[in-house]
């Protein structure tokens, strides 16, 4: 994997550059849609090409070693080939199941034991063996194994972790260095920056990460209940030390001003399960701001749900109808509406770099952020 950093905004440290990798290239700012279990919940593969235009999808190690198992997706040549997907792929090492399945699991210095949410069964996952999964379900960027620690936390467990976390960093980079894919396409491995919202432990482990020279890096354990404007105070602290010569990626960040307030400070990659999960319920976000389509409002709304957006359901469904899909239950009103909330990131992220290669991102990025939190 290779990055071009083209420019960075002459009014903030917001950047436009281009992740290239064996299925692809990605332009970023990105947002990564996340396909968890090997699906983006309610989207076909077309719609995420066609219509959303997404240039780079998730799944999870944790949930795809369950199911279907690695012989599965081994037999059918890798994730790409069992999903039919052919863009890149970011897997997520199961880093963040360890900090949300608290209840199942024991964590220690071998690795995580924990029981599956499936049937009840007991796993192992060391630095090793989430590589070699990794391996086996070849996205084209790897995670390595963290502790993602939760919010609010104590600052000696923080620590404590963090030591950890990158313990097993130098350990999951010893055994990608020393193994090859199966599937005949190269694959990357990114580091992940821990430390809660410690400033001294963030600045620990990010000029720990930077050292391991790899050819990307990540920032996690933020978005985790913190205010936002902590969130920022880390996000800026470690993008300001991690290398400007590699992307840098915000795991599970966040609504629209989230994405919009940390491409400002350096961030060129983020996923999150909000535009799915929300729309699943209703909630849309448009080019005017925020829309529960369930409510009772947009009963008689025959306009489009986003004209302006483009895009084929946004603009060839109503509101009207989209609300009466939902109060009927209709699964059709959740696909619909998680199809717009992904081409509406897609599209907030391609406008951001529009803007950063312009040279006016500062000044949009502030307007826009004030009426993405509109609520309509």
């Amino acid at each position: 994997m290779t990055f071009d950093l083209l420019t960075t905004d002459p009014h903030s440290k917001a950047r436009a550059g281009v992740v290239h990798t064996d299925h692809g290239s990605i332009e970023t700012p990105i947002f990564m849609p996340v396909g968890t279990a090997g699906t983006v919940k309610a989207v076909q593969q077309r719609d995420l090409k066609d219509d959303i235009n997404a240039q780079i999808i998730l799944g999870n190690t944790y949930h795809l070693y369950l199911r279907p198992g690695l012989d599965i997706i081994r037999q059918a040549g890798g994730l790409h080939k069992f999903n039919g997907w052919d863009r890149p792929i970011l897997t997520d090492s199961g880093g963040y199941q360890v900090y949300s399945l608290s209840n199942t699991r024991k964590i220690k210095e071998e690795g995580v034991k924990f029981r599956s949410h499936v049937d009840g069964s007991q796993h192992l996952f060391t630095p090793e063996g989430v590589m070699d999964i990794q391996r086996t379900i070849g996205a084209d960027i790897m995670m390595a194994f963290d502790e993602c620690t939760p919010w609010p936390c104590e600052y000696d467990y923080a620590a404590r972790s963090l030591d950890m976390t990158h313990r097993w960093l130098k350990r999951c980079i010893q055994r990608f260095d020393s193994t090859e894919g199966h599937y005949g396409y190269s694959q990357t491995l990114f580091p992940i920056v821990q430390g809660s919202t410690f400033k001294d432990l963030r600045i620990k482990s990010a000029e720990f990460v930077a050292e391991q020279g790899r050819e990307g890096n990540a920032i996690g354990g933020l978005s985790v209940g913190e205010p936002a404007d902590m969130m920022y105070e880390m996000t800026e602290l470690v993008c300001d030390i991690l290398p400007k010569d590699k992307p840098r990626y915000l795991m599970g960040v966040g609504t629209p001003a989230n994405i919009l307030e940390n491409i400002a400070l350096g961030v060129d990659m983020f996923d999150c399960v909000m535009p799915t999960r929300n729309a699943r319920n209703g909630l849309v976000y448009t080019t005017q701001g925020i829309m529960n389509l369930a409510a009772r409002k947009w009963a008689e709304d025959f306009e489009p749900i986003d004209a302006e957006l483009g895009g084929y359901v946004s603009t060839f469904y109503s509101r009207s109808y989209v609300r009466h899909l939902f109060h009927s239950k209709e699964m059709l009103g959740p696909q619909i509406a998680s199809i717009h909330n992904l081409t509406f990131y897609l599209w907030l992220v391609k406008q951001a770099r529009a803007q950063i290669l312009a040279g006016t991102f500062r000044e949009w990025k502030d307007v826009m952020v004030k009426k993405l939190m509109t609520r309509l």
